[in-house]
């Protein structure tokens, strides 16, 4: 072949090959957005909560609601049916600052914002058995029970994991949405493989591959409660999954009501909420 016509074929090639990795990567960032799963929720039932509840977290063990709430002087520990009074409650004193909880058979855990420490719980009377040092922020924290883990946020776009008894760090890793960091991690909820943490300040719930950091679904929660009936710091914040079932318990920071719901897809058909 004449060197001038291996040149240009050369070129021809070189082209050829650049315009089919720019087609491939583009069809793979398309392919990478279309895995992120688009729900919102459908509401099936409304509940009464505690309007001075300032939810830092929320989980089922069995029939039992636990709720954890913050500020310093007026955190708590709480148990009973859910949308009913508490069966058992503990105040916590300043300066604690309650965040987190989640159960471990007969242990409930509660993590504390940026004193320190977590404290560990009877999980039938709430009552205090011991503290563990917890050198970093508190603040969402789940029990993942396939690998008998603790999944915990800081607020960033990281997951933590801890020895279930002790709370040292095992491991951690980023989460993603396609590619970028998400970021104000808050309250979790571990559910099979997967984490559901809601993103602080918004009314969207992410749900994450703990072992790639991906996130496999983006939840729409705008519209739950009406912003007349939301005061300052009325954010979302409580995700609890009914146990046996498909459906979840949300609420937040000085709401008075909680949800129970499902996940659809986000092209559903909106449904009426029902009537309390």
């Amino acid at each position: 072949m004449p060197e001038r016509v291996g040149v240009v074929m050369a070129s021809v090639f070189t082209g050829a090959l650049l315009l089919c990795c720019t087609s491939c990567t583009a069809k793979d960032a398309a392919a990478s957005a279309e895995d992120v799963e688009r729900l919102r929720v459908k509401v099936l039932e409304v509940l009464p909560h505690d309007p001075q509840a300032f939810t830092q977290g929320l989980e089922m063990a069995g029939d039992t609601l636990y709720e954890g709430t913050g500020l310093a002087g007026r955190s708590s520990v709480r148990a009973g049916p859910p949308g009913g009074l508490p069966t058992a409650r503990v105040d916590i004193p300043a300066p604690l600052f309650g965040e987190g909880i989640t159960v471990v058979g007969r242990t409930l855990w509660q993590l504390t914002w940026r004193n320190g420490i977590a404290v560990e719980r009877d999980a039938r009377t709430l009552e205090e058995v011991r503290r563990v040092l917890y050198p970093a922020e508190g603040w969402g924290v789940c029990h993942q029970r396939s690998r008998n883990r603790l999944v915990t946020s800081d607020g960033s776009s990281r997951l933590t994991f801890r020895h279930p008894r002790t709370l040292a760090k095992t491991g951690d890793i980023g989460v993603t949405e396609n590619g970028r960091p998400v970021t104000k991690l808050n309250e979790l909820e571990c559910v099979g493989n997967a984490v559901y943490a809601n993103v602080l300040f918004t009314d969207r719930i992410v749900r994450i591959d703990p072992d790639t950091g991906a996130v496999r679904a983006s939840i729409d929660a705008t519209g739950l409660l009406p912003e007349n009936e939301r005061v300052a710091g009325s954010v979302l914040n409580g995700v609890a999954a009914v146990p046996g079932t498909d459906q979840f318990l949300i609420t937040g920071k000085f709401w008075p009501r909680m949800f129970r719901v499902v996940f659809v897809p986000a092209s559903a058909s909106p449904t009426r909420a029902p009537e309390e």
